[in-house]
């Protein structure tokens, strides 16, 4: 989750709402890893915890370390600790220090909340022990509609006031962008994007969808009346650009993956 720079109250459950769907980047960032056998991992923005729970499954004689700024998603994530081998705690990403040099840094679907998240690259490359690596995976649909009605509307003249400026315009690089900042500190850069065509069911999915992570910083600005407002103008919006078909709404899905290995001496 974001980062203490840029926070708003997170929900887990609405976060887990599709929680499959948005699993699937995380699996498929972990898997492109291959046949590594880390034995220091951080997670860094681990949400609620059950995708972290995974990497000490994976990685059974690891030590995992799992750190987000949200109090309300590090209880939820308590429940997967391990004592000894799988922790969580409240922390900043952003001010994150190891103890020692780790093996594998993942950050899922983070970065995109950190305001100057550029700056933190060297810092985590640093981090790692000769041959470690960094893994993440950032949303790079910032110019999709879902994103740009978003920002458009708080905008608007009934909402510019409370809320210009709390929707950022696109947080994030393409994969090229990644691969020569990492390339540029001697790291052996992976780097790629896929867009997943997402099949949503229910009433308004696109609406929910947002609602767990765009949404927060909009929602946290404004009181309940407030909020129910925006969201039905908003509601209106998504219907038209993200028409419900007989089996369900299509959303596509666009993510930008990294893996950059730290070269040994």
């Amino acid at each position: 989750m974001m980062s203490r720079q840029a926070e708003a109250v997170w929900d887990p459950a609405q976060y887990g709402v599709y929680g499959d769907e948005r699993a699937r980047p995380f699996t498929e960032l972990v898997a492109r890893l291959g046949p590594v056998e880390p034995r220091h991992v951080a997670d860094l923005g681990c949400g609620s915890g059950e995708l972290t729970a995974t990497l000490a499954r994976r990685w059974p004689r690891a030590v995992v370390e799992a750190l987000d700024s949200s109090p309300e998603m590090i209880d939820a994530a308590r429940a997967h600790a391990i004592p000894g081998r799988l922790g969580f705690h409240v922390g900043d990403v952003a001010a994150w220090r190891p103890e020692r040099p780790v093996d594998l840094i993942v950050s899922n679907a983070v970065l995109q909340w950190v305001p100057g998240h550029l700056d933190l690259l060297p810092r985590w490359i640093d981090a790692l022990a000769p041959g470690g690596r960094l893994a993440f995976q950032v949303p790079g649909n910032f110019g999709a509609p879902s994103h740009v009605l978003l920002r458009e509307l708080c905008r608007s003249p009934r909402w510019r006031d409370r809320l210009a400026g709390t929707v950022r315009e696109d947080p994030v690089l393409d994969p090229a962008g990644y691969l020569d900042r990492l390339a540029r500190l001697g790291c052996a850069v992976d780097a790629w994007e896929t867009t997943y065509m997402q099949v949503l069911t229910g009433d308004d999915p696109v609406l929910e969808w947002v609602k767990g992570t765009a949404l927060r910083p909009v929602l946290s600005a404004l009181a309940p009346d407030e909020a129910g407002e925006f969201l039905a103008a908003y509601r209106d919006r998504l219907r038209d650009a993200y028409p419900a078909r007989p089996y369900g709404t299509v959303f596509p899905f666009r993510r930008v993956f990294v893996i950059a290995a730290r070269h040994a001496p």
